[in-house]
């Protein structure tokens, strides 16, 4: 693996900036090669993990639903690099940027067999299980072509927005891939040496002033689509948790009956809760939740990482879907924090312990597009195209353990479908 250096100068002026900033969004040529080398190694460091979980560089894996989030290890690992050289090194138009054609003219790959393999659009779900992918080693092999290539390219790509779009987005790409792997591994059950998250001091609510709050990323630099434009918008006043809902307060809401009681839960909620085939009492993953008395808070047994271990009452709770959510902030008398509370707290209330980064938090209402929004060319069609998602999807806060450090913006806006629980997912509540 190559090494790199953790910070540098910018290319835009004088200030020092780290490969684990979230100003990576607007980086130039020297930082974003560091960073990319930095993205790459991360990838090879968890194949090596998968390798050494699963006694083979065969990464064989049962086949598991899509919806589960879990793909082919080793297509996942190739789809990071053939997504680089799809959307650089064989896009002769990638210097227009967002500007780009969706498809653009295109060179031929450094695998005859790339686009067959790793190409979502022609790798279809259930083909990528029985497809007659190279193994792991020549994978291994492509991932270190392509990103001698990516960072070839990049020497001699402009010092613009446009000139440096693409090599951003193979960055938080291959970051997001990353994540992805750790989930993967969770659902799995494979040991991946994840230890748990230290436990914190749970602080009472916050309350917040009205104000009028800018949303959305600046013209300049990368964002995603859903993330774009910046707009203002009026806040009233409010009380927000200081931490996402805890394992100890979910305990309250699971002993009270609150996988039983359908007034709690939205209809379609309750007809997904109804449709689990394992009888679901608790969230996703646990395999033992406790009763509340005396105040203790009660305990959980859940499956980290191939392991069972005891959660603690003040962890936050995780994997839990959308309908989760909501149902206990109705069993609570509470409402899920809206995307702007959650932002204006973390951006202003940080010193009176606002806490953040331990889980992705759900947020109240659906994914909705922003003012001046504009389709991204490179998403179109695919799983991260949130136009298929608008007025479907929740909207995502924050970051999780496993989210690189560069992505963890307060201005990051992930979604998900509201039944989707096998990410770290959890949420935090306001006072109705």
């Amino acid at each position: 693996m190559a090494q790199s250096p953790r910070h540098t100068s910018s290319a835009a002026g004088a200030a020092s900036w780290s490969i684990d900033s979230p100003d990576m969004c607007r980086a130039g040529r020297d930082l974003l090669s560091l960073a990319l080398i930095d993205a790459r190694n991360h990838t090879l460091h968890l194949l090596s993990l998968y390798e050494e979980a699963m006694g083979t560089e065969a990464l064989a894996v049962p086949p598991v639903p899509e919806e589960e989030g879990v793909v082919p290890p080793v297509w996942l690992a190739g789809h990071i690099g053939w997504f680089a050289e799809w959307w650089i090194g064989r896009n002769t138009q990638r210097a227009f940027g967002i500007d780009c054609p969706v498809r653009p003219t295109r060179l031929a790959a450094i695998e005859p067999g790339a686009d067959d393999w790793w190409n979502p659009a022609q790798s279809q779900p259930g083909r990528r299980w029985s497809a007659d992918l190279p193994d792991l080693g020549q994978t291994k092999a492509y991932l270190l072509e392509t990103l001698e290539s990516t960072l070839e390219l990049l020497e001699h790509a402009a010092e613009t927005d446009a000139g440096l779009y693409f090599y951003r987005l193979a960055l938080f790409h291959e970051d997001l891939r990353g994540e992805q792997f750790v989930v993967m591994a969770q659902t799995l059950g494979l040991p991946l040496g994840v230890e748990q998250a230290p436990i914190a001091v749970t602080r009472e609510p916050l309350l917040l002033p009205a104000t009028r709050w800018e949303l959305g990323s600046s013209d300049s630099g990368f964002a995603f689509a859903q993330e774009r434009s910046a707009h203002r918008v009026d806040v009233p006043e409010f009380e927000i948790d200081a931490q996402p809902v805890t394992w100890s307060q979910f305990i309250e809401f699971v002993d009270d009956g609150g996988y039983d009681r359908e007034e709690l839960w939205h209809s379609e909620g309750w007809r997904w809760l109804s449709a689990q085939v394992d009888g679901r009492r608790g969230p996703r993953h646990v395999e033992q939740i406790g009763v509340a008395r005396n105040g203790t808070g009660g305990s959980v047994l859940q499956q980290h990482f191939g392991k069972t271990v005891r959660a603690a009452g003040h962890h936050s709770a995780v994997h839990l879907s959308w309908w989760e959510a909501d149902a206990w902030a109705r069993w609570a008398g509470r409402r899920i924090a809206t995307e702007v509370e959650w932002e204006i707290a973390a951006h202003t209330a940080a010193r009176r312990g606002f806490r953040w980064a331990d889980v992705h938090e759900w947020t109240a209402g659906t994914l909705q597009p922003w003012p001046g929004f504009r389709a991204d060319p490179w998403s179109a069609g695919g799983e991260f195209d949130p136009t298929a998602a608008f007025g479907r999807a929740r909207v995502l806060r924050g970051a999780s353990f496993a989210t690189r450090a560069r992505m963890r913006s307060l201005k990051r806006r992930g979604f998900a479908l509201p039944e989707r629980d096998d990410g770290f997912f959890g949420f935090r509540t306001c006072a109705l």
